[in-house]
């Protein structure tokens, strides 16, 4: 679920991921934004201009403009105390071809999107360049759009993840997530409750008023699937052509969606061990796949009673941030040898002896992503927390935290217990109300892109989606590793998203795309 579309250099890559916050590197000039005289004329209530300065190191398209939308905090309240929504356009290239516009979210939750039209803008043909102006934003909390915070000591979001102690004691736990949920009460305090999905849903609803559009396209990616759900389900009469690729599953946000990392990670390990494997002469982590996924097991258990000092930085390696890379790394195909580089310098550190190569792989690990200017450090997991506890109520039974952290740790050692372990959300406020229900009910408007072999979100909650969806829905399966579909080697699912952009068009049956070689 926490996620980046990334490329670029192996050291960007680890910083961006990690991050969890940095978007695509592409041969793309950062700077600002420049008129674009072949545009639309601006719609009521958009004024287009000047872009925020990005994160550093995040693509800018010179042509990309933005905008702010002025929106309600409370939606029980629309006359109360409003927010602003920050949203970037790169205008269609063909005005006489123009459909409208595509709104994209790169998920997260909680990843800043204004740059997203730069970044995706490289992987899209001609006929969907012609036709859509492509929409980035912001969501509401994220960013540049009215930014919340914990004042979290730690920013970054993996620190959230809850990996119990070495002996599967969650009481370190228990106490961390007390600690944070009361962080969040005092510093960002009652408002924080409004920053959920519903309220971001209806804020694109406002976007597309402020844009002049009867009807909106949108692709999400990862929670940007639930995000566009909850929005066709709340407007399926505003709803044009919708794709969502990674998905969640409606019915299991948010615990249960947490708990199917375990299962996830095992359909994907595979994948990377396979890739060590046939590197076992000079990485020797083991000459098959299994021999590399007990040697990962090992090593991790080793950095848990043991954290190893990296050199050259003040941290140590321990086995939660070794987990952590891995899922990071496990995005993709092309980062799966990077990854294989890290469990070898991650090894010869336990070891006590690391190679000057080995350094420079781990202190890539430790490289931090500033945000972008004006931007709260732990603005991403601030919102993390405000998305993912406040659009659903999680248990507070405390104890059933422990057995339940327990029985995963056994069922699914690659993630030792931690995604059904306790979280801040256990301590949190109840949410303002309940999620959104979810129905096959409303025209048939979207196609779901789903891999086989996603950690992140899982196949099984790719198939629970097109369920609750049912005829609103086309679903393209992928014999695929990763957790994006779109540009990563399917010919057949990228043929599918083309066609169904251009002409409006879905298939007549859910496909099964096999041309993707396996990784």
């Amino acid at each position: 679920m926490i996620t980046t579309r990334g490329s670029g250099s192996p050291g960007h890559r680890f910083a961006a991921i990690l991050a969890v916050a940095a978007l695509t590197v592409l041969g793309v000039t950062a700077c600002d934004a420049a008129d674009d005289e072949d545009s639309p004329a601006p719609a009521a209530g958009v004024t287009w201009g000047a872009c925020p300065a990005p994160a550093p190191g995040s693509p800018r398209d010179p042509r990309l403009t933005c905008a702010k939308v002025e929106v309600p905090l409370d939606y029980g309240r629309p006359d109360g105390p409003s927010i602003e929504v920050a949203i970037s356009r790169l205008a269609a290239t063909d005005p006489a071809k123009r459909h409208g516009v595509l709104l994209l979210n790169p998920g997260g939750p909680a990843l800043p999107g204004l740059d997203t039209p730069s970044a995706m803008a490289p992987t899209l043909p001609k006929p969907v360049l012609d036709g859509y102006d492509l929409i980035g934003f912001d969501p509401r909390g994220v960013g540049t759009s009215t930014p919340q915070s914990c004042g979290l000591e730690n920013p970054s979001v993996a620190a959230l993840f809850p990996y119990p102690a070495a002996d599967g004691s969650i009481d370190a736990n228990v106490r961390a997530a007390r600690a944070t949920a009361a962080k969040c009460a005092a510093q960002a305090g009652e408002n924080l409750r409004h920053f959920t999905t519903a309220n971001t849903a209806r804020d694109l609803d406002r976007v597309r008023e402020a844009l002049g559009e009867a009807k909106i396209s949108y692709w999400g990616q990862s929670y940007g699937t639930y995000l566009g759900t909850v929005y066709s389900t709340l407007y399926p009469d505003k709803t044009d052509r919708v794709i969502l690729e990674g998905n969640v599953d409606p019915a299991h946000v948010w615990a249960g969606e947490a708990e199917s990392w375990g299962k996830g990670m095992a359909e994907r390990f595979p994948d990377a061990a396979a890739v060590a494997a046939g590197q076992h002469a000079t990485l020797g982590l083991g000459a098959t796949p299994g021999e590399v996924t007990r040697t990962y097991l090992a090593l991790a258990d080793r950095l848990d009673r043991r954290p190893a000092p990296v050199p050259g930085t003040p941290q140590s390696l321990n086995g939660a941030t070794l987990r952590a890379v891995t899922y990071a790394l496990l995005i993709h195909n092309n980062t799966l040898p990077v990854l294989a580089q890290v469990w070898k310098a991650a090894a010869d550190l336990a070891d006590g002896h690391v190679t000057d190569a080995d350094g420079q792989v781990l202190q890539q690990v430790f490289a931090e992503t500033p945000p972008a200017p004006g931007v709260p450090a732990d603005n991403q997991a601030t919102m993390f927390l405000a998305l993912t506890c406040g659009d659903a109520e999680w248990s507070h039974d405390v104890g059933s935290y422990a057995r339940r952290s327990a029985a995963d740790r056994a069922a699914w050692p690659l993630t030792a217990g931690m995604p059904a372990n306790i979280w801040p959300c256990a301590f949190w406020p109840q949410p303002v109300e309940k999620p959104v229900t979810v129905t096959g009910d409303g025209p048939r408007t979207t196609l779901i892109l789903q891999n086989r072999r996603d950690h992140a979100t899982p196949w099984d909650s790719g198939v629970g989606l097109r369920h609750a969806l049912g005829n609103r829905a086309a679903f393209v399966g992928v014999d695929n590793g990763g957790h994006y579909v779109y540009h990563e080697g399917s010919a057949c699912a990228d043929n599918a998203v083309v066609s169904f952009l251009d002409t409006g068009r879905l298939p007549d049956q859910d496909l099964d795309c096999t041309d993707v070689p396996r990784h």
